[in-house]
């Protein structure tokens, strides 16, 4: 097993007034070689956007784009004609492809919104732009990893044009679980939104993440109540 870790305080900042956004790898004004990607996961922002303010029009292309709230309601509208709200317990995903214009708002005045806004390169250039939501909750298990996203378009949550999945988990103290992984040449990413939790020893607390590959499989015990995001990516 190899793991790289990166803390929440290593991530890079940018604070708009407007929009306080971290970056767990390179993206705008922060620019770190050692934190270009993991594997095919390449941007990972906490973004948080004050009330009635948020990303005006603009473009995408050949890129995977996953949003998923942790707190209020976000807007979004794009050029393939989708006016939706996304809400925490809500999965978007936006297969760019061939171009698109989106934009995201924060719909309420008087409350902040809080998302993941996740990019995943594409396994094919060029596909037709897509876009798709679900809620979440029907899937939620206590105590145990559930699926969010895969590559399968009949499988469990979401899916994108990428060999990757994605999973949620919400765990109370003292809970061990295992999670395997579906290709043994895939890494994984983990990414904590709320807790403490230890993998390999090594304590994860909230907004840390750990990068993990050559192995099967991860152990994950829980010292706190604790959410957690697990990506699992191709590494090439």
């Amino acid at each position: 097993m190899k793991t790289i870790l990166h803390t929440a305080e290593s991530r890079g900042h940018a604070d708009h007034g407007w929009l306080n956004s971290y970056h767990s790898f390179s993206f705008a004004n922060y620019h770190n070689p050692e934190r270009m990607n993991f594997g095919v996961l390449r941007v990972l922002n906490d973004d948080t956007v004050s009330g009635g303010q948020g990303f005006g029009q603009h473009p995408h292309k050949n890129m995977e784009i996953v949003s998923i709230p942790l707190k209020g309601d976000l807007e979004h509208k794009d050029s393939m004609g989708n006016t939706t709200v996304i809400k925490e317990g809500d999965v978007q995903v936006m297969s760019a492809g061939t171009g698109v214009f989106h934009s995201e708002y924060n719909k309420n005045k008087n409350e902040e919104v809080k998302f993941l806004q996740i990019w995943v390169f594409p396994k094919t250039q060029n596909v037709s732009p897509r876009y798709d939501q679900i809620s979440t909750r029907d899937l939620a298990v206590k105590n145990s990893f559930y699926q969010i996203l895969s590559p399968d378009k009949t499988g469990q949550g979401v899916w994108i044009h990428q060999e990757a999945w994605f999973s949620l988990g919400d765990f109370e103290t003292g809970n061990t679980s295992t999670y395997t992984l579906n290709n043994s040449n895939n890494g994984l990413y983990v990414f904590v939104l709320e807790g403490e939790i230890t993998i390999e020893d090594q304590v994860l607390n909230r907004r840390d993440a750990m990068g993990i590959w050559d192995t099967d499989l991860i152990t994950l015990t829980t010292k706190a109540p604790s959410k957690v995001l697990l990506m699992e990516v191709p590494m090439a």
